[in-house]
């Protein structure tokens, strides 16, 4: 695996997406990604400087990712996030964006870009 980091910015391009809530930092960088609609998997991780990415739009989503230091996250297949989402994500500096992709179409974007796995 390389040193590739993607921004922010760059994610939302790549992957046709737009920011949902907190957009204060788009050039925010990661290393990983890590895609999952698995909350379970999501609290294995040992590492930082993920996106996750994920079908699964919930308020368990939010407060998964805030356990898991993760603070950045792709709703994929035009998900949308509830206020209440947008609330507890800003308060916790979670990005959140949508894309229309699906789950598959999105990850390989972010591979073929760079973008490192975790496995």
């Amino acid at each position: 695996m390389g040193n590739t980091k993607l921004s922010l910015s760059q994610i939302i391009e790549l992957l046709d997406g737009k920011i949902i809530c907190n957009n204060s930092d788009l050039t925010r960088t990661v290393s990983y990604g890590f895609a999952s609609d698995l909350l379970s998997d999501v609290l294995t991780l040992n590492h930082t400087d993920i996106l996750f990415l994920t079908g699964l739009c919930n308020i368990q989503t939010i407060r998964t990712a805030e356990m898991a230091d993760i603070s950045q996250i792709v709703f994929v297949r035009g998900k949308i996030a509830t206020s209440e989402m947008c609330r507890i994500a800003s308060e916790n500096d979670i990005v959140l964006i949508q894309s229309p992709m699906s789950l598959f179409r999105a990850s390989g974007i972010l591979y073929s870009a760079g973008l490192n796995p975790i496995y």
